[in-house]
């Protein structure tokens, strides 16, 4: 990957650097990839063009090799990176190299024969229906911003949301009469998504009676609002999770990607199709909804040697 030098033996990227803002550009424009996926994918490829300038003075995309990727990843192993991030840089270089081939950019694709890293799955945490309700009904919904907090929690357990969607919610995306709340989620992708009876009368609760006393001039259409009549922000909504988790008396660990865990699994349990699971949470895959089959069978497995006599 050709790049300029400046200073003693540093490596600026310059010309790849362009085909990496090129790509970045189509991920945006002709895939309509999230924001933090361009992000990520940025920074997977330039800190691979920064050492591959370093280590092996290699500096042109057509002279990158499939060793010298085995290498790079293999620094990063050593290094003490996760495999699921090296996983990340390796789906990055295979999109990025592959991109480059159809355009004739490289002769060949260096990454074409890279394998993904075998990564141990690990089984999400859930709450049981019970510790759901204690959360809810542990807010007081007489303090200030109460109805607010009461709602964004029933809506993050009825409907599976992402900590980004319930930021994103809007009003005119929101139908009570139907009780269906259209979100945006990963890859820019809007799904309708059901809103359970008691999540709805906790929103009108909070649209009818809190809500317009938070609203000022700069005010948006989003459903919650700061104090100051902002959007929320995602580390806030998270901050105001954790502090009514703490105030519930729960000694599980709590966060807003919990309950949608919960959510899932809570459906699974009482007899939901997956397929319609998959389509609720907006995985693009059945295979990422599938490790909630895996859930649910710990927990049968779990009653069964509670009470099982022979067990």
């Amino acid at each position: 990957m050709r790049v300029a030098t400046c200073g003693a033996g540093r490596y600026t990227v310059k010309h790849v650097e362009r085909e990496i803002d090129g790509f970045v550009r189509y991920l945006a424009t002709e895939r309509g990839l999230s924001d933090n996926y361009q992000l990520s994918t940025r920074r997977s490829l330039a800190e691979f063009a920064e050492w591959t300038a370093k280590a092996r003075k290699v500096t042109h995309v057509q002279d990158v090799t499939q060793p010298l990727i085995s290498d790079y990843l293999a620094a990063r192993k050593r290094g003490g990176l996760a495999a699921s991030s090296i996983k990340l840089i390796v789906v990055a270089l295979k999109v990025f190299f592959r991109h480059l081939a159809s355009r004739g950019v490289v002769e060949r694709d260096p990454a074409a024969t890279l394998t993904l890293p075998r990564i141990e799955r690990y089984l999400p945490e859930t709450l049981n229906e019970l510790q759901v309700q204690q959360l809810i009904d542990s807010i007081d919904t007489k303090q200030p911003l109460g109805l607010r907090d009461r709602a964004m929690m029933e809506l993050l357990y009825a409907s599976g949301l992402r900590i980004s969607e319930l930021r994103g919610a809007r009003l005119e995306n929101f139908n009570p009469e139907e009780r269906i709340l259209r979100v945006t989620g990963k890859g820019n992708k809007t799904r309708l998504v059901p809103v359970g009876r008691k999540a709805c009368e906790a929103l009108a609760a909070y649209l009818s009676t809190e809500r317009p006393k938070l609203v000022k001039r700069r005010s948006s259409s989003e459903i919650f609002l700061s104090a100051r009549g902002t959007a929320l922000t995602t580390v806030r909504i998270w901050q105001i999770v954790k502090t009514h988790a703490r105030r519930s008396g729960l000694e599980a660990n709590v966060y807003p990607h919990l309950l949608r865990h919960s959510f899932a699994t809570h459906l699974l349990s009482n007899g939901a199709d997956l397929r319609i699971i998959q389509e609720m949470l907006g995985h693009a895959d059945i295979s990422t909804t599938q490790i909630y089959t895996h859930v649910d069978q710990q927990r049968l497995k779990a009653v069964h040697r509670r009470f099982h006599p022979r067990a």
